[in-house]
């Protein structure tokens, strides 16, 4: 038993009410000082700074914050009467500032604004709604905001990304211009093919999507750009998702005898990566792109490309015709160290294309204009493999070297059926069949290499690289030409048949090399003297001969000879160039110098003919890039490059394989050298969470090689369209393109519109060839086709959750061609799309999705024109924990009404065509995926295969 005296109770009430007493002072003392600080924070151009650290220290108070959307800031219930804040973001110097309340305030607001760091001008993170990221040449967007079902692909996150846009057939363009390679954590992947990267690579994996204007290696390594950039897609692997593998199958079968069956698999590890891709289809969805540049391409200082890519064919549904298609692939890279890395990959496909085709070709003369209608049946089968590889070897931080050899082989087999009638004005001239059956064989091998060496610490460097690439072609072509020539009666006619054989032997050699020295001339310049060599040498070799309706020789030279043309173009460029680096300021100035010679021969039946000629460009070298703040930045780029003539071109004979269209070459072409300039404005305002783009381009060609047709009635043959080339001036277009978007609601609703404009100023002649009186008069006319195209379009996305989004779209376009020859042949061809796609979860494991496009052409011939609404749409069921299967009912192009209708301006000619796509049909599918990763595997309430279903398989 405890026992409490009178004291010690005594002296517990004396300290109860001794602190009662002191809390009411101190909670009386902190109403009276209850003090506040209210602020904006921005840079010194007023953009205002999302996600900075914001410290306040006095006497009583030490607390810390973070500035939100629209750069505000706030600290509640202070003490002290003077305080010091300390802001720190990235890519901003350091601020500490001392304040005070002013005497019986107990509020104050402080506009703040901090300055940029030289240090960090480099790379900058604009975080909050946007989450892009901006680079000197990169946009780099993070997909972890990004609102996508489980199961989606790269090409579902890609539709997503401001300034971005993925067509129906699968081709992405960003900020104006087209996408031309994909990589993997900065490696190529299947040799940089766009398609296959979008349409299988799981977006889950990918942690940022980063747009790259890629000057080369020499500039990936040396930091100096130079000449045109090539556009590339680069996938950074969230490092969670790089130890694990994934899998996605397909197999469905459907009405009209349709069937699909695909397979994705990737098992990436620490330092190595696997990835196999396989695909049987009828339903026109091809795996690879064979017609893209071989991994190993060299991009010298002038912006030129070495090691050509060979072969190719459509993609993904939308490609015309119907095609069955087979293919594999697996692509490969291993890290065995931090010196040594090895990475490429092998693909083969396998297509069978049948495409029926409607044309209406109109070629304008000053007299008159000739119509040529057409109906063709064009089949195709292919066989390609293509196998890519490199190695990549930094043996210290001084040395870099890299080996890229590769092959491909395509193997072609072409039947082509053309039913033409051909009229001037009103009057009809001849009837033409026109069938034609190629083979052809095409083994190609190359090579190249760089090294580059790091002299010292302050700058100096050495760089080397090389290319080395041979090609070779066997063709046999036979031709078989009936024509029904018209009289001046309409049943007086006349029937010729001409058999032309043309076994054809093709080589081409082309490479060069290029060694650059960059020396130190300060902090913040440098002085870069290089030398680039390329040649492309050709062996051409060619053997025709012509047979009548009774399988005769027809008596005729021209149509029966043995001729061999062999040459080779040689360019050298010598450049200097003074590059300047500094804050805000990147700029280059220099002059280069560029001789180029074409040397050769050919002989026709036994005559020698010398082929001679040089010439030499100045140009000058230019680019700046001024950073208006880390979120604008503004760039303009000066380029200039010499492109040699054609193998048809230059070819010193004339090539009478299709009499009614013979083409003669000309051995005196000079080489066209062409001047391009651009311009490019990108601003995101981090406040706002809105983006703009605006660029600018322009291109001026001198000796631009064009045509000269000359169009004349053969009494024999009806009519004939003889094509030449020269040299002329006069040739320039211009180009302006621009996109603005804004997000609502946390990116709930997205409003964005854009546009493009461009002017092409075509030039060509045309010659016209008059009988009167038994003479023949030829009458020659430079005509100047001025084509302006207009494009503009407006798209809303509602996506509230990753279960439901639905996107309208509306794009106008409007093409106008006027002639300064026979004026009355201007064509006018505006065209209204109206899209709108979308998909939503029903219930938590039953989805519904729509794709509807209304397409309105006006201006187009009667014959081809068309106005299809395409509408495809499908219902899926999921299974499993984690709904990794599903089976999905699809119904394509429910009216029957797909096709596609295109027109091409070129020089002094327009051609409208009408071409078949793959139309309706109905098919099931079951599919099933997994995903194993160190970060976890996949769950969730998403559907398979992303919100644009519909649209992936069959258009």
């Amino acid at each position: 038993m405890t026992i409490i005296n009178q004291s010690t109770i005594k002296q517990t009430v004396r300290v109860g009410l001794l602190g009662a007493v002191l809390s009411a002072f101190a909670f009386a003392g902190f109403s009276q000082t209850n003090k506040r600080v209210q602020g904006t924070l921005s840079d010194q151009s007023g953009e205002l700074i999302v996600g900075a650290s914001i410290k306040l220290v006095s006497a009583l108070d030490s607390v810390q914050t973070s500035s939100g959307v629209g750069g505000a800031f706030s600290f509640n219930n202070l003490k002290g009467e003077r305080f010091v804040l300390t802001v720190t973001s990235l890519g901003y110097d350091t601020l500490r500032q001392e304040y005070a309340f002013e005497s019986g305030k107990n509020e104050l607001i402080l506009p703040i604004r901090v300055s940029e760091s030289s240090q960090m001008l480099a790379e900058v993170s604009v975080t909050g709604v946007a989450a892009i990221t901006v680079k000197e040449d990169t946009l780099e967007y993070a997909t972890k905001d990004l609102r996508l079902r489980e199961g989606a692909l790269v090409e579902d996150a890609l539709k997503k990304l401001d300034g971005v846009e993925v067509d129906k057939d699968g081709n992405v363009t960003a900020q104006g211009e087209t996408i031309t390679r994909a990589r993997i954590n900065g490696k190529d992947f299947f040799g940089g093919d766009v398609q296959a990267a979008i349409k299988n690579l799981p977006a889950e994996i990918v942690e940022k999507i980063q747009i790259v204007d890629d000057y080369g290696d020499m500039a990936n390594v040396t930091g100096n750009r130079t000449g045109d950039p090539e556009r590339v897609l680069n996938l950074e692997i969230a490092p969670s998702r790089n130890k694990g593998d994934f899998g996605n199958f397909r197999v469905g079968g459907g009405t009209t005898d349709r069937y699909q069956a695909t397979a994705s698999y990737g098992n990436f590890s620490e330092g190595r990566q696997i990835s196999v891709l396989g695909n049987l289809n009828n339903v026109n969805a091809n795996l690879f792109d064979f017609n893209i540049r071989s991994g190993g391409a060299r991009r010298g200082p002038g912006g030129g490309s070495f090691g050509r890519g060979f072969g190719g064919g459509g993609m993904w549904g939308g490609s015309n015709g119907l095609t069955n298609t087979q293919s594999i692939g697996v692509n490969y890279r291993q890290d065995f160290n931090d010196k040594l890395t090895m990475y490429g990959e092998y693909s083969f496909g396998h297509t069978d294309n049948t495409t029926l085709s409607d044309e209406l070709r109109e070629i304008f003369a000053s007299e008159a204009t000739t119509y040529t209608t057409s109906n063709m049946n064009n089949g195709s089968i292919g066989n390609d493999h293509r196998f890519s590889w490199n190695v990549e070897y930094k043996p210290d931080d001084k040395n870099y070297i890299k080996f890229s050899p590769n092959v491909s082989y395509r193997q072609n087999r072409a039947n082509n059926l053309s039913l033409s009638t051909n009229s001037r004005g009103e009057t009809l001239i001849n009837d033409l069949t026109n069938r034609q059956i190629d083979k052809s064989y095409a083994p190609n091998y190359g090579a190249s290499g760089l090294y580059n060496r790091r002299l010292n610490d302050n700058g100096r460097n050495i760089f080397v690289n090389f290319s080395l690439n041979t090609a070779s072609t066997e063709q046999d072509q036979e031709r078989v030409l009936n024509t029904l020539v018209y009289e001046t009666a309409i049943e007086d006619l006349e029937s010729v048949y001409q058999q032309h054989l043309v076994t054809l032997e093709n080589k081409n050699l082309n490479g060069g090399a290029t060694v650059s020295y960059i020396e130190p001339l300060g902090e913040h310049t440098n002085l870069e003297a290089s030398y680039d060599f390329n040649f492309a040498s050709y062996d051409n070799n060619r053997m025709a001969n012509a047979y009548d309706a009774d399988g005769l020789i027809i008596d005729n030279p021209e149509y029966n000879n043995s001729r061999t043309y062999d040459y080779t173009f040689y360019t050298h460029r010598a450049s200097l160039t003074y590059r300047y680096r500094k804050d805000k300021w990147n700029y280059s100035l220099g002059v280069a110098a560029q001789p180029n010679v074409l040397r050769g021969g050919a002989s026709i039946d036994g005559t020698a003919i010398p082929i001679n000629r040089t010439g030499f460009n100045w140009m000058p070298v230019a680019r700046l890039e001024y950073e208006v703040s880390r979120t604008k930045r503004f760039n303009i780029n000066y380029s200039g490059r010499a492109n040699e003539p054609g193998v048809t071109q230059i070819q010193p004979f004339t090539d009478y394989s299709n009499v009614n269209a013979p083409v003669t070459g000309n051995p005196d072409l000079a080489a066209e050298f062409t001047h391009e300039l651009r311009i490019n404005y990108r601003n995101f305002n981090v406040g706002e969470g809105t983006s703009f783009f605006v660029g600018l381009s322009g291109s001026l060609a001198e000796d631009k090689i064009v045509t000269n047709r000359t169009t004349f009635v053969d009494d024999s043959i009806g009519l004939v369209q003889a094509t030449e080339y020269l040299n002329t001036d006069g040739y320039y277009n211009t180009r302006g393109y621009y996109n603005f978007s804004k997000p609502f609601a946390n990116r709930t609703y997205t409003f964005s519109y854009g546009g493009m404009i461009s002017y092409n100023n075509n030039v060509s002649y045309a010659t016209s060839a008059l009988t009167n009186n038994g003479e023949t008069d030829l009458t020659s006319a430079r005509n100047v086709a001025k084509n302006w195209v207009l494009s503009q379009n407006i798209n809303f996305r509602y996506n509230p959750k990753e279960t439901v989004e639905i996107t309208p779209g509306v794009r106008y376009t409007y093409n106008t061609t006027a002639n300064t020859v026979n004026s009355g042949n201007n064509r006018n061809v505006s065209t209204w799309a109206l899209t709108l796609n979308g998909s939503v979860n029903l219930t938590p494991t039953w989805i519904f999705g729509a794709d509807v496009a209304k397409t309105s052409n006006n201006g187009y011939n009667s014959s081809v024109d068309a106005n299809p609404l395409i509408v495809n749409t499908y219902i899926e069921k999921q299974f499993f924990r984690g709904k990794t299967g599903a089976i999905r009912f699809q119904a394509f192009d429910l009216l029957n009404e797909q096709t596609n209708v295109s027109r091409s301006v070129s020089e002094n000619m327009i051609i409208d065509s009408r071409s078949n796509r793959l139309a309706r049909y109905f098919m099931l599918t079951v599919s099933y995926r997994f995903s194993n990763f160190a970060g976890g595997s996949m769950d969730g309430p998403r559907g398979f295969g992303g919100p644009g279903g519909p649209g992936r398989w069959g258009g």
